[in-house]
């Protein structure tokens, strides 16, 4: 896997640059220390088509048995509207992710649930809005 160039801004919609946002989780050298670092990760995994680290992050429970990824797919950005911590080890973050498949806009609305797994933080799963 490359690295990731240190001067593009992250598409998690921080504004900052993605190898010290989203692209330290990325490139596998540190985890996420909240539900909604590893929320925008998980966007940006989508957005550069990174299918093997949202299958690592993604509860083995509850995770599809592969993770497609569709090339046609421009993701254009995301909103969170929310985080909490329900207790150290579970959360919430509820976001809208706008993307454009086809020639059509869509929007993703949801609330993700977060839990702790061996001190790492997974996706569980979410209802859609």
């Amino acid at each position: 896997m490359s690295k990731l160039p240190t001067k593009l801004h992250c598409p998690c919609g921080t504004g900052r640059g993605i190898d010290v946002c989203c692209g330290r989780f990325l490139d596998g050298g540190e985890h996420p220390d909240t539900p909604e670092a590893l929320m925008r990760s998980r966007y940006t995994a989508h957005v550069l088509r990174r299918a093997l680290y949202l299958f690592g992050t993604w509860h083995p429970r509850t995770r599809p048995a592969t993770i497609p990824i569709d090339e046609a797919t421009e993701w254009l950005g995301l909103t969170v509207l929310g985080a909490a911590l329900d207790d150290e080890d579970h959360g919430t973050v509820e976001f809208i992710a706008r993307h454009r498949t086809d020639g059509r806009t869509h929007a993703l609305h949801e609330r993700s649930r977060f839990v702790k797994r061996h001190a790492t933080w997974v996706y569980v799963d979410g209802d859609v809005f």
